[in-house]
């Protein structure tokens, strides 16, 4: 033991090669002799003589060869730890459970390494009277605050990562432990708020126990009593139980809320500490989200002819005249920088009430707009403006016409206001009218004012240029649908619309927005491409001349780039000029889906010359310009109209294809015939250690691509595939969040992986199909958990994507789906995405939610 604690000491000591050998040593030990080493690392850890920070660890190291996030790992893990013989693994849980209450430091070692051992042994029905000791450590009436503590601490664990009906069968008891360990006579700060951490954990596990009264109203009483503890941390815990419970038994809180939910809300809403004020807020977000998903349901069951469920009991209603001034009030505590959790929270608050009470929440929001809307305070009149805009998507048309009506002016005036955030917001909110009031925002009267005053929004500080490239895309859409609506051509396509006759100059600013020197501050280049792409896109017939216009522009944009190429030196200098070539080759996919057949011939030669030279300098970089460039490519077969170029094609850019197996679709006849020669030429690539690392991403989420376009008959890959995707999924870690260039390669994989996975699920479908797929459901799940655990290292557009596939499977998959997706880390994601500003992170959040809740009432 003595020698194992010398080399314990040499993994904190700090200095890397004493590390190093520690680390080597400790290896080889678990190699040679697995139960002796197992059996040391308990002894050390229980030891009470052993400095604290040996114990410690000797946990850590004990946990980590118990525990693994890579579901392959996990199993070589489990079924070593099984294969240990009986006086073995018994030795190790006695040790461990001696441990609880001797540490000296918090959180305890020794309950993570608990529920490591559970998390094993629960799955054969083993080690289940640990609870039972847990139970009793805790309910004990001579048991430390510290035996306490880490039992509540291990109960808590075990409740967030064990899922098994094992530990559902030992629900009483826990809840027994945590309910004793959360009373307000618990003297113990300590114990009350590891007790209410545990409850936390524990709320979708009882379930039973909160269909039964007289425990509901016990467990409702302890966590109520909690919030008004003199503790925040415990205050803010037992607040966050609420907002849970308000989405898992919204139906069951009806006798609470009078009396107890809404006055501890309202006062928390107030409290001057912004973890308690912002609990306050969440909570009124998830009434407003049930109660959404709720009319939702309701709306359907009425089509089927037959009675909801479930009702809503509009509880936003009755709290509105109650919590919105309070909303409204913290929205004018915003910072300079927007970075005041309950402000934004308030204003997604706002809107969910809006869409809630809808024409309801105008007269009692109204006084606050028209009396600050003009404030010389920034704060209020900031305020003022976030409101209006977050309301838009609740009341009737005719309600919201009056409002926008009266606004529309005014706001316009503001985007000339001496501080950026009143100019920022007020240029998101035009773009939020351009969504929900397309008739009046494309107004002529409106537009003498509106366009001007976008385009200098565009020269502004980046952010908010970025929100002014999004009003002009919003408002293009307007102008394009108002159009569309007075008459089309044989496509679909208006003659003209309101914007024609400054489209051209709209064109022009915004590249102009492009070449700006800032435009890499707050994504503003990427927005400026896609607003350009939009407009594009919602171009009418006699703005023609642009887009053919626009198109050489691109073109010698992309000419110039692959010119001065050669000339960078800096990595920096030619990732940036690889992105830029990737958002221009883009914007001509945009261009060249509005090209007249004939025209295109003219111009054929010189687009494929660029876009092959694009192709050849990018293979195998850090770029994914190749991608874009092979799009367009495809963009050039699908206006010839002329399936066989596929064949043609496929010779000369065989080495790209791997880019975008999604343009396969179109032609998934034609290419059905190709598949063995691709799929070998995609394993290749995969296969080959020389090509650069972010090209196999690419290749990754071909897998998808090509499951869609063959359907059914993707089931001879899918084996091979999955294989792939698993095995990358699982190496898509993030081990340095201070690692820039970590974290985006991360990203991409993850985001092909995940586009891979989506593909093949909804390929899969078929009944006959879905057998093949349920072994890999796990898997996919888990690169799901990563993302939702990366938490901000995962960027929007990632998340959307995996909320997506969540809705893909649960859809596919059915029930057996939600114990693995109704975790904490994946409700949390849910929930974000369902309350963000990104239309496709919210439609998504949106959707799979309805169909998780959906598939829960089944049961």
């Amino acid at each position: 033991m003595s020698e194992l604690v010398q080399i314990l000491e040499k993994t904190v000591s700090g200095v890397p090669t004493d590390q190093t050998v520690a680390l080597e040593f400790l290896k080889q030990a678990a190699t040679n002799n697995f139960p002796e080493f197992l059996k040391q690392l308990s002894v050390v850890l229980a030891s009470t003589e052993t400095v604290h920070y040996v114990r410690q660890a000797a946990g850590l190291q004990l946990k980590n060869i118990l525990v693994a996030k890579e579901e392959e790992t996990k199993r070589i893990f489990k079924e070593r730890w099984i294969a240990l013989p009986a006086d073995v693994r018994q030795i190790v849980k006695e040790n461990v459970i001696r441990t609880l209450g001797t540490e000296t430091t918090r959180p305890s070692i020794a309950a993570q390494c608990i529920n490591a051992i559970a998390g094993i042994e629960f799955v054969y029905e083993q080690w289940l009277n640990s609870i039972d000791i847990l139970m009793s450590n805790v309910t004990n009436p001579s048991s430390t605050e510290k035996l306490k503590e880490s039992s509540l601490e291990a109960l808590g664990y075990m409740c967030q990562d064990i899922i098994s009906p094992a530990i559902e069968a030992k629900a009483n008891p826990i809840l027994t432990a945590i309910v004793h360990g959360m009373r307000k006579e618990e003297p113990s700060d300590h114990v009350r708020l590891a007790a209410t951490n545990a409850m936390l954990n524990a709320l979708e596990l009882i379930k039973q126990n909160f269909e039964n009264p007289d425990e509901r109203n016990i467990i409702m009483q302890v966590i109520c009593e909690a919030t008004q503890a003199p503790n925040p941390q415990i205050r803010v815990t037992a607040l966050q139980c609420l907002v849970k419970i308000m989405s898992l038994y919204y139906n069951f809180m009806e006798q609470y809320m009078l009396k107890a939910l809404f006055p501890i809300t309202i006062e928390a809403m107030k409290n001057e500490t912004d973890e308690i004020a912002l609990q306050g807020i969440e909570f009124w977000s998830n009434v407003c989200e049930e109660e959404l998903n709720l009319a939702a349901e309701a709306e359907e069951a009425q089509e089927q002819g037959i009675a909801p469920q479930y009702v809503s009991c509009h509880y936003s209603k009755g709290a509105l005249p109650h919590i919105l001034p309070i909303l409204t009030q913290t929205l004018a505590k915003q910072d300079e920088d927007n970075e005041n959790e309950p402000a934004k929270a308030s204003a997604v608050c706002v809107s969910l009430l809006a869409q809630c009470t809808q024409d309801a929440i105008v007269e009692p929001i109204l006084p606050f707009i028209t009396e600050n809307f003009g404030s010389n305070n920034w704060h209020y009149k900031e305020a003022a403006i976030m409101a209006f805009g977050s309301i838009l998507e609740g009341p009737s048309t005719h309600i919201l016409h009056k409002l926008v009506e009266q606004a529309i002016m005014p706001l316009i005036g503001t985007l000339n206001d001496a501080h950026v955030a009143v100019r920022d917001t007020a240029v998101w909110a035009i773009g939020q009218i351009g969504e929900t009031c397309a008739d009046l925002v494309t107004r002529p009267e409106t537009l003498q004012s509106l366009i001007p005053a976008l385009f200098t929004a565009l020269n502004q500080e980046p952010r908010v240029a970025f929100n002014a490239c999004w009003a002009i895309s919003s408002l293009a859409k307007a102008a394009y649908q108002v159009a569309a609506e007075e008459g089309t051509d044989e496509n679909g396509e208006p003659a003209t619309f309101i914007l024609s006759s400054v489209f051209q100059q709209m064109v022009d600013e915004l590249i102009k927005t492009t070449d700006r020197t800032d435009a890499k501050t707050a994504n503003l280049r990427i927005a400026s491409y896609e607003a350009l792409m939009e407009l594009i896109k919602n171009s009418p017939q006699d703005c023609y001349a642009v887009v053919q216009q626009t198109t050489l522009i691109v073109l010698k944009k992309l000419e110039q780039l692959l010119n001065i190429e050669h000339s960078l030196v800096s990595a920096s200098d030619k990732a940036q000029l690889r992105d830029l070539q990737s958002l221009l080759c883009a914007t001509l996919q945009s261009l060249l889906r509005k090209m007249h057949k004939e025209d295109v011939p003219a111009i054929s030669d010189l687009i494929m010359a660029i876009l092959l030279q694009v192709m050849q300098r990018c293979v195998g970089k850090e770029s994914g310009g190749v991608v874009e460039a092979l799009v367009a490519v495809t963009e050039l077969i699908t206006v010839f109209g002329n399936g066989n170029a596929v064949r043609k094609i496929y010779g000369s850019i065989q080495a790209f294809l791997i880019g975008r197996a999604s343009q396969l679709r179109r032609f998934s006849r034609q290419i059905f015939p190709l598949m063995d020669e691709f799929m070998a030429y995609l394993l290749k690539i995969l296969e080959n250690t020389t090509v650069k690392r972010t090209v196999k991403p690419h290749a990754l989420g071909c897998f998808g691509d090509i499951a869609i376009a063959l359907g059914a008959n993707f089931s001879r890959y899918l084996n091979t595939s999955m294989d792939w995707l698993v095995n990358a999924a699982s190496a898509a870690q993030i081990s340095n969040p201070d690692d820039i260039d970590q974290i985006e390669y991360v990203e991409l994989l993850r985001e092909h992986c995940i586009a891979g996975f989506t593909g093949i699920v909804n390929a899969l479908r078929g009944q006959n199909e879905l057998a093949l797929l349920l072994p890999h459901v796990q898997n996919m799940v888990q690169l799901i958990d990563m993302v939702a655990r990366s938490g901000s290292l995962s960027s929007e557009s990632l998340q959307a994507s995996a909320c997506g596939l969540i809705g893909d499977l649960v859809t596919s998959v059915g029930q057996p789906i939600l114990p693995l997706v109704e975790t904490e880390q994946i409700l949390q994601m849910l929930q974000k995405c369902r309350r963000s500003k990104n239309s496709k992170a919210k439609t998504l959040a949106q959707w799979t939610t309805r169909e998780i809740n959906r598939l829960k009432k089944q049961v």
